[in-house]
């Protein structure tokens, strides 16, 4: 939802390299039909970009979320990842969304991931520290938690 052809803000690159990972190269461009409707998971930060999606395909509303609603949605269901139907991240997505339906989500008013544009650099790290925590949450709904490492596992 940004400007097309606007790189990521030096900030959020300077936050997001403190957390290892090199941003620099990131240049937005314009969500398309074809892109919402070719997406095996489409997730937005704001409510505003998931209806923003749904509008542009209509036909994927199934597979739009954002961020923290589906992770509150699959930290509902009850099975495990691997435990359901077939145990892909496609199941475990329309398994969210069939809970989605039944109104099961409930109403968070905390739904976006806050954008710290025009704001100092430490709106920029509280911004991807709590990226790091819902991603980290995302990939336990959606795959399950790794094992723990033991230092037998580490090749210490």
């Amino acid at each position: 939802m940004g400007w097309e052809g606007s790189r990521a803000d030096p900030r959020s690159i300077h936050a997001a390299l403190e957390r290892g990972t090199d941003i620099s190269g990131h240049v937005a461009r314009v969500l398309t039909t074809r892109d919402v409707e070719r997406a095996d998971l489409v997730i937005g930060m704001a409510p505003e970009h998931r209806v923003a999606a749904v509008h542009a395909a209509p036909a994927a509303a199934g597979k739009v979320f954002t961020l923290k609603q589906l992770v509150r949605l699959l930290e509902a269901l009850p099975a495990s990842p691997g435990e359901g139907p077939d145990g892909t991240i496609s199941a475990r997505v329309e398994e969210a969304d069939a809970l989605r339906e039944t109104g099961a989500e409930g109403g968070h008013d905390d739904e976006e991931i806050a954008d710290p544009l025009g704001m100092p650099l430490e709106a920029f790290r509280a911004m991807a520290e709590e990226l790091d925590t819902w991603c980290g949450r995302l990939v336990d709904g959606l795959l399950g938690r790794a094992p723990a490492r033991t230092s037998a596992t580490d090749g210490d």
